[in-house]
């Protein structure tokens, strides 16, 4: 059975050595401790984690450390991160430590992945190459169901194909899911019959883990046609047990609400990497990792190797499709595909319902703007007959990263 492999940033405090702390991280996620015991036999040497190479990275160092694959109770996510990101981030002599990347040997990966990945999904709205448009209702809440699918009918009807709860929506009183799912599908319908076009909603069903399988199903029951769980809030198994559910046979959304305040310190926690590789193999079907443009802290180069993890050929699994979120709007459109490429959603909130003639516009003008990037025309060009970009360029200008 092949190992698996963690790496690792890591800074050791003044007067400790980096080979003294990449032991100490490797000894207190498998076999050691602080210090000798009577209880450590010599058998148990044979789970030992391996340092290999240790290499300058900025003002630390890096690492790849082996974690022999006999440690690991196969399918056991939990048990899984408490070896790659245990008791390592509290260790008194490391300033900093970031668990980078996870490679999962296929041994240890007993899950069946995405039931629709990026292929799938693509033939439920009908599309080949191009990205997808979508949007989030907003306000985040308070709307009542029946204004909330009025919002969802007029984004669906200017052209997007994804429609999603915010991550703080749920089943409050003032919008519950029982009435904003019903009201939302109604509206959608409406516009696959006045236009053919078939616009998934992912409702939010996140909620404790003792009760999300059933919400999972009621919403099926009541003509759910995408689900969306809050990964990080909620824990990676809430993912695992609706995918493997045979009754539930929905595309998931997966978003990743609190990840920042995990994987935003360059020096200390864990990258979006490992949670790519852990929403894939669980049953995602598509999951945020951030943009080029918009408004959230990003770093490009690390966006492309997230997205790539979710994209390209891993031990068979689908592919998962990456959603670029968080201050998008028509003027960044060209430059999220440049750099991170057609396979992708492009999720706009107030860069649709901020248009200046409103969500309909705004959504037509998002898919404009895709539109003329798979063309490869201007979007300044392209605008001068499409009065809904133009307006859209007027207001937030075009985005050059």
């Amino acid at each position: 059975m092949a190992d698996a492999v963690a790496t690792y940033y890591f800074r050791p405090k003044e007067g400790i050595t980096p080979e003294w702390a990449a032991k100490a991280i490797a000894e207190e996620q498998t076999t050691g401790t602080w210090t000798d015991v009577s209880t450590r036999e010599e058998y148990v040497h044979y789970l030992d984690g391996q340092v290999g190479k240790i290499t300058p990275s900025g003002d630390g160092y890096q690492v790849a450390i082996r974690y022999p694959a006999e440690i690991f109770e196969i399918g056991n996510i939990p048990q899984y991160l408490s070896v790659f990101a245990g008791n390592l981030f509290g260790l008194s002599r490391i300033a900093g430590v970031r668990l980078l990347d996870v490679e999962f040997p296929k041994e240890i990966i007993p899950f069946k992945g995405p039931k629709f990945g990026i292929e799938g999904v693509r033939k439920l709205v009908g599309t080949t190459d191009r990205p997808h448009v979508g949007t989030i209702i907003k306000p985040k809440v308070g709307l009542n169901p029946k204004d909330t699918a009025e919002v969802a009918y007029e984004a669906a009807i200017g052209g997007v194909d994804l429609i999603k709860d915010d991550e703080t929506l749920t089943d409050q009183k003032f919008c519950p899911i029982s009435e904003r799912l019903p009201a939302v599908m109604e509206k959608l319908d409406q516009v696959k019959s006045e236009t053919g076009r078939n616009v998934l909603y992912a409702v939010n069903i996140s909620t404790a883990g003792d009760k999300i399988l059933e919400r999972a199903r009621q919403a099926k029951e009541m003509g759910a046609n995408m689900l969306m769980i809050d990964v990080i809030v909620c824990g990676f198994d809430a993912v695992r047990v609706i995918a493997e559910d045979p009754s539930i046979n929905l595309p998931l959304h997966i978003h990743r609400t609190m990840h920042a305040a995990i994987t935003r310190n360059r020096e200390h926690g864990i990258a979006m990497r490992p949670f790519c590789r852990l929403v894939r193999m669980l049953g995602g079907d598509q999951l945020h990792t951030g943009t080029v443009s918009g408004k959230m802290e990003h770093d490009m180069q690390e966006l492309i190797g997230d997205n790539r993890t979710l994209t390209h050929p891993w031990h068979g699994i689908k592919s998962v499709f990456p959603v670029s979120s968080g201050g998008i709007h028509p003027g960044g459109v060209v430059e999220e595909i440049r750099v991170l490429g057609s396979d992708l959603i492009l999720q706009a909130g107030g860069g649709i319902h901020g248009h200046p003639d409103g969500t309909r516009a705004g959504a037509t003008a998002m898919r404009q703007a895709v539109d003329a990037a798979m063309e490869e025309i201007p979007l300044a060009t392209y605008a001068e007959d499409h009065n809904e970009l133009r307006r859209a360029l007027e207001k937030w200008g075009k985005v050059k990263v």
